[in-house]
Protein backbone atom coordinates (compact mmCIF):
# COMPACT_ATOMS: atom_id res chain seq x y z
CA UNK A 1 0.00 0.00 0.00
CA UNK A 2 1.21 3.46 -0.77
CA UNK A 3 2.34 5.52 2.08
CA UNK A 4 3.92 9.42 2.98
CA UNK A 5 6.23 9.16 5.78
CA UNK A 6 6.96 12.19 7.85
CA UNK A 7 10.11 12.60 10.08
CA UNK A 8 11.87 15.97 11.94
CA UNK A 9 8.81 16.83 14.50
CA UNK A 10 9.66 17.67 18.20
CA UNK A 11 9.69 20.07 21.07
CA UNK A 12 11.36 23.58 20.84
CA UNK A 13 10.85 27.07 22.42
CA UNK A 14 9.52 29.75 20.91
CA UNK A 15 12.10 31.20 18.30
CA UNK A 16 13.12 28.31 17.10
CA UNK A 17 13.41 26.42 13.82
CA UNK A 18 12.07 22.49 12.82
CA UNK A 19 12.34 21.03 8.93
CA UNK A 20 9.60 18.22 8.46
CA UNK A 21 10.15 16.19 5.57
CA UNK A 22 7.68 13.33 4.00
CA UNK A 23 8.29 10.89 1.25
CA UNK A 24 6.25 8.92 -0.84
CA UNK A 25 6.43 5.33 -0.66
CA UNK A 26 6.01 4.96 -4.55
CA UNK A 27 7.75 6.51 -7.51
CA UNK A 28 4.95 5.00 -10.10
CA UNK A 29 3.08 8.39 -9.75
CA UNK A 30 3.74 12.06 -9.39
CA UNK A 31 1.89 13.91 -7.03
CA UNK A 32 -0.01 16.58 -8.49
CA UNK A 33 -0.58 18.48 -4.97
CA UNK A 34 1.65 17.60 -1.65
CA UNK A 35 1.40 19.48 1.06
CA UNK A 36 0.70 19.98 5.20
CA UNK A 37 -1.97 19.96 7.18
CA UNK A 38 -1.90 20.36 10.96
CA UNK A 39 -4.36 19.82 13.70
CA UNK A 40 -4.51 21.26 17.70
CA UNK A 41 -6.68 19.04 19.92
CA UNK A 42 -10.22 20.93 19.41
CA UNK A 43 -9.20 21.90 16.69
CA UNK A 44 -10.30 21.03 12.72
CA UNK A 45 -7.35 20.00 10.56
CA UNK A 46 -6.58 22.90 8.46
CA UNK A 47 -4.26 23.50 5.60
CA UNK A 48 -0.75 24.99 6.53
CA UNK A 49 1.25 25.02 3.01
CA UNK A 50 0.81 23.29 -0.52
CA UNK A 51 2.97 23.16 -3.28
CA UNK A 52 2.02 22.20 -6.80
CA UNK A 53 3.58 20.07 -9.47
CA UNK A 54 5.56 22.62 -10.85
CA UNK A 55 5.95 24.64 -8.12
CA UNK A 56 3.15 26.62 -6.89
CA UNK A 57 2.91 27.22 -3.45
CA UNK A 58 0.23 28.35 -0.92
CA UNK A 59 0.55 29.19 2.61
CA UNK A 60 -2.00 29.86 5.61
CA UNK A 61 -1.94 33.45 6.44
CA UNK A 62 -0.27 32.49 10.17
CA UNK A 63 2.86 31.24 8.53
CA UNK A 64 3.61 33.39 6.03
CA UNK A 65 7.36 34.66 6.17
CA UNK A 66 8.02 31.74 8.40
CA UNK A 67 7.30 28.68 6.61
CA UNK A 68 8.61 27.54 3.43
CA UNK A 69 7.72 24.27 1.47
CA UNK A 70 9.94 22.63 -0.95
CA UNK A 71 9.57 19.53 -3.31
CA UNK A 72 11.88 17.03 -5.13
CA UNK A 73 9.27 16.46 -7.78
CA UNK A 74 11.72 13.49 -8.32
CA UNK A 75 11.13 11.75 -5.49
CA UNK A 76 7.51 12.37 -4.48
CA UNK A 77 9.25 14.52 -1.16
CA UNK A 78 8.00 17.58 0.45
CA UNK A 79 9.42 19.07 3.10
CA UNK A 80 8.40 22.45 5.71
CA UNK A 81 10.97 24.75 7.18
CA UNK A 82 9.69 26.26 9.85
CA UNK A 83 11.09 29.18 11.19
CA UNK A 84 10.50 31.96 14.27
CA UNK A 85 8.12 29.21 15.66
CA UNK A 86 4.88 30.15 18.11
CA UNK A 87 3.30 28.48 20.94
CA UNK A 88 0.05 28.91 18.32
CA UNK A 89 2.28 26.22 16.09
CA UNK A 90 1.79 23.62 18.06
CA UNK A 91 -0.30 20.63 16.55
CA UNK A 92 0.27 17.52 15.01
CA UNK A 93 1.49 18.14 10.99
CA UNK A 94 0.03 15.48 8.55
CA UNK A 95 1.45 15.25 5.12
CA UNK A 96 -0.94 15.09 2.31
CA UNK A 97 -0.63 13.61 -1.53
CA UNK A 98 -2.89 14.09 -4.08
CA UNK A 99 -2.16 11.29 -6.74
CA UNK A 100 -5.62 11.52 -8.42
CA UNK A 101 -6.19 14.61 -9.61
CA UNK A 102 -8.37 15.96 -7.09
CA UNK A 103 -6.37 18.87 -6.92
CA UNK A 104 -5.49 20.72 -9.89
CA UNK A 105 -2.53 22.80 -9.87
CA UNK A 106 -4.01 25.97 -10.03
CA UNK A 107 -6.45 24.90 -6.91
CA UNK A 108 -2.92 23.57 -5.10
CA UNK A 109 -1.08 26.91 -5.26
CA UNK A 110 -4.15 28.69 -4.01
CA UNK A 111 -5.45 27.10 -1.32
CA UNK A 112 -8.85 26.03 -3.21
CA UNK A 113 -9.42 22.39 -1.92
CA UNK A 114 -10.04 20.55 1.01
CA UNK A 115 -8.44 17.84 2.76
CA UNK A 116 -10.88 15.25 1.75
CA UNK A 117 -9.26 15.94 -1.33
CA UNK A 118 -6.26 14.38 -0.46
CA UNK A 119 -6.23 10.25 -0.96
CA UNK A 120 -2.91 9.95 0.96
CA UNK A 121 -1.50 11.12 4.55
CA UNK A 122 1.01 10.59 6.72
CA UNK A 123 0.76 8.97 10.09
CA UNK A 124 1.48 12.30 11.67
CA UNK A 125 4.48 14.49 13.55
CA UNK A 126 3.96 16.32 16.50
CA UNK A 127 5.50 19.57 16.79
CA UNK A 128 5.60 21.42 19.86
CA UNK A 129 6.59 24.75 20.84
CA UNK A 130 7.11 26.18 24.14
CA UNK A 131 7.12 29.72 25.20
Amino acid sequence: KDTLVESGGGSVQAGGSLNLSCAASTQLYTANCMGWFRQAPGEEREAVATIAYGGGTYYVSSVKGRFTISQDNGKNTVFLQMNTLLPEDTAMYYCAADFNGFVTVRSCGSGDYTATDFGFWGQGTQVTVSP
